[in-house]
């Protein structure tokens, strides 16, 4: 060995766990290929069923159909809602139209959608902090449109125009940064003194945990890989994270083969982790990519362990697939 080879450090790859699939996405993604199952193809679904282009490309080879309205699906035909929930108007849709539907909702984003009916219905005005557009949101302000103001950084709480000295309820999308969400939080405490906080934090178990986890591996890696697609909020938010939590770059990748060699000069040590909605094939495909660019097997560094699971849509608990 040459003295300029024995003087560089060792090469090293950290994974961060948890990672990749959440109980609303593992729910979402099997109530889908058990409705192929049990229904037979074609079954229709309401956007993508998770924010995953290789999800959404594997269920369609297995005969999912993914329509962005209702009125792309034949009349009686059946139709899954994504795990990113739905407003009333989309069900009462369905209904007119005669379709039978399953609802793949992640139980946590349904959550908040009871949360809202029921601020609502206080005649409590709500200020829901998330990302405009995004499928979530949609659903959840859709429960009650006239009551709801949309708040996207905490800069947006001082445009509000909102009566400080009346009662104002906060809710959130679920994927959101959780840091971020804490200062926007704290500014409207700052603003309306009698805010009224949801009886439980919003953004979801998973969220939390794999922020919590990539912030753990952040500060020592020079490169952190976050596997996800663009179209994922939890995904984008990681590599938010990773940066404002010490690492020297981040960098999101749909697959191994986005990896750019010119990203790992003088890179000692990469960090991988996966968003929520993220199979673990595909950090499996980047680290076998890592190999032949030649980095070592790779170590895990676990924050916690997660254990929750959701049980299928009513119309599916009974059925095994195949039967």
């Amino acid at each position: 060995m040459s003295d300029a080879s024995a003087s560089q450090p060792a090469k090293r790859v950290v994974v961060a766990a948890p990672r990749g699939y959440c109980a609303g996405v593992d729910r979402a993604v099997v109530t889908v290929q058990r409705a192929l199952a049990v229904y037979g193809a074609p079954v229709y679904v309401r956007k993508q069923i998770v924010h995953n282009r290789h999800v959404v490309e594997t269920l369609e080879q297995e005969g999912a159909v993914f329509v962005d309205e209702l009125s792309e699906v034949p009349s009686g035909s059946l139709v899954i809602f994504s795990a990113h929930g739905v407003s009333p108007a989309v069900r009462a849709e369905a209904v007119e139209r005669g379709l039978r539907t399953i609802d793949a909702t992640c139980p946590l984003v349904t959550k908040v959608h009871h949360e809202a009916r029921r601020f609502a219905k206080q005649g409590v005005p709500i200020v829901l902090i998330g990302h405009a557009g995004h499928e979530e949101v949609e659903g959840t302000t859709g429960e009650a449109p006239d009551d709801i103001t949309l708040v996207q950084t905490p800069d947006d709480v001082d445009e509000l125009d909102i009566d400080p000295g009346a009662p104002l309820a906060w809710l959130t999308q679920t994927t959101l940064s959780v840091d971020e969400t804490r200062e926007t939080v704290e500014r409207l405490h700052e603003r309306f003194p009698r805010l009224i906080d949801p009886p439980s934090d919003d953004i979801c178990y998973a969220t939390q945990n794999r922020q919590g986890a990539v912030k753990q591996i952040a500060g020592h890696s020079d490169l952190v890989i976050v596997v996800g697609s663009r179209n994922s909020s939890n995904s984008v938010r990681l590599v938010e994270v990773a940066l404002e939590n010490g690492a020297r770059r981040a960098e999101r990748v749909d697959n191994a083969g986005e990896i750019d060699p010119a990203w790992l000069e003088d890179v000692t040590t990469i960090g991988i982790t996966s968003g929520a909605s993220v199979p673990e094939r595909l950090v499996d495909g980047v680290l076998e990519r890592l190999a032949e660019l030649g980095y070592p097997r790779a170590d895990e560094e676990r924050l916690v362990e997660e254990s929750l699971s959701f049980a299928l849509p009513p119309e599916l608990r009974a059925c095994r697939a195949g039967g």
